[in-house]
């Protein structure tokens, strides 16, 4: 089902068809893993992602009901993520790896990389109630999904323009926010939340495609390397927090100096390359962003 809301047809049936066919190809994607069970995870994972961001592009008409959603789908991704962020971690040190200064810092990456694959393949093995799990979700999935039945929107295409370009200009307003907090700070938790409000804003270019299909694609991929580099930086750091508790994993401290090492050198080097492309993507003025794609809306939209 497109991740797609039409400006041509009525709007609580393009929400609710927007929402529940990403929640129905989760619940596929769950019981039938057509390509294996972690894949399946890192697609679930995609899906809740694009249902959240729409819920928040609407939060400020159905508050409590996104809220609610929210925190379902965010526990349900919860469940599902171990194994995946495992995985991830692997990635990640094979990434650093592949930028290594010289050959003695590419084989204590080495080292590292085998540590992080024999760590994954524990988590692997110790999920032998993957199946009563994958029900678990299943359930919550389907209450999930059954709960778009109980969102209606007032009628009228200018309260529907006025309630997307409200929404929209939100999430540019924060993205920008979480921008220049980065630009102050250059910390953590400022570097997520510029991801997590980019990949809000990437996910309404797909929504929304319809009212300007090759502006919106081009925007999409732009926004699209932005939330790649943004991965990256949450990726590093998430693997710096893995070395501070669990520290029994790298017993070999000269391993452990070059990983730190790595680590910083590139998180220095995609901060400054994200931040540079946050400046260009989210250049425009939220209010006039915001205008420009009600007017949009209006113009494709039935009388």
């Amino acid at each position: 089902m497109p991740y797609r809301i039409r400006p041509d047809r009525e709007f609580t049936a393009e929400f609710r068809k927007a929402a529940k066919g990403q929640l129905h190809h989760a619940i596929t994607t769950i019981k039938e893993k057509p390509d294996g069970p972690h894949e399946a995870i890192h697609d679930v994972r995609k899906n809740l992602k694009r249902v959240r961001s729409l819920y928040r592009l609407v939060s400020r008409e159905i508050p409590k009901f996104q809220e609610r959603e929210n925190a379902r789908l965010r526990d349900i991704a919860k469940t599902i993520s171990a194994v995946r962020d495992a995985a991830a971690l692997v990635e990640t040190a094979t990434y650093l790896k592949s930028s290594a200064h010289d050959d003695e810092e590419a084989e204590a990456l080495c080292r590292i990389i085998a540590i992080l694959e024999e760590r994954r393949d524990r988590m692997i093995d110790a999920e032998g109630g993957m199946d009563e799990q994958c029900a678990h979700v299943i359930a919550a999935l389907e209450a999930a999904e059954a709960a778009v039945d109980d969102v209606t929107f007032p009628h009228g295409r200018r309260k529907a323009a006025r309630l997307i370009s409200k929404g929209w200009r939100n999430t540019l307003s924060k993205a920008q926010n979480a921008m220049h907090a980065c630009q102050k700070r250059c910390c953590t938790e400022a570097f997520h939340t510029l991801r997590k409000r980019a990949q809000d804003y990437r996910a309404y270019h797909l929504l929304l495609a319809l009212v300007w299909p090759s502006a919106m694609a081009a925007k999409y991929d732009a926004i699209s390397d932005l939330v790649d580099v943004l991965g990256r930086v949450h990726d590093l750091d998430v693997l710096c927090d893995l070395v501070e508790q669990e520290p029994r994993l790298f017993e070999n401290s000269d391993d452990l100096a070059w990983l730190l090492a790595a680590i910083i050198f590139r998180q220095q080097v995609d901060r400054h390359t994200a931040l540079d492309l946050a400046a260009d993507v989210l250049a425009d003025p939220p209010r006039e962003e915001a205008r420009r794609i009600k007017t949009l809306w209006l113009a494709l939209s039935k009388p």
